[in-house]
């Protein structure tokens, strides 16, 4: 029962080690005129609006359609990044596996 309640917390602070390395990646993503700073956590640092068409009041929607745009993207490639540097690096070790 130690056993496992050690695994348990080894797991957690492995756990803890990988999303600390994860919110020091950072990746930029830009689509439709907006351009996104994302980290490894998924956690936005900013957007920037590089179409400056979006900020006319009349285009309201497409403002919204494009961040909505930009943050699925962002937050994907994020995935994406990190499941790959997870593999790559072999940094994880999950007892009993």
């Amino acid at each position: 029962m130690f056993n496992k309640l050690k695994q348990i917390k080894d797991l957690r602070s492995q756990a803890k080690q990988i999303q600390s390395k994860m919110a020091e990646e950072t990746l930029e993503v830009e689509k439709n005129g907006i351009k996104i700073l994302i980290n490894g956590n998924q956690e936005i640092i900013y957007y920037k609006i590089i179409n400056t068409e979006l900020l006319n009041p009349e285009k309201a929607s497409d403002l919204e359609s494009a961040l909505k745009e930009a943050t699925n993207k962002a937050v994907k490639d994020a995935q994406k990044m990190m499941a790959q540097k997870m593999m790559a690096s072999g940094d994880f070790n999950l007892p009993g596996m």
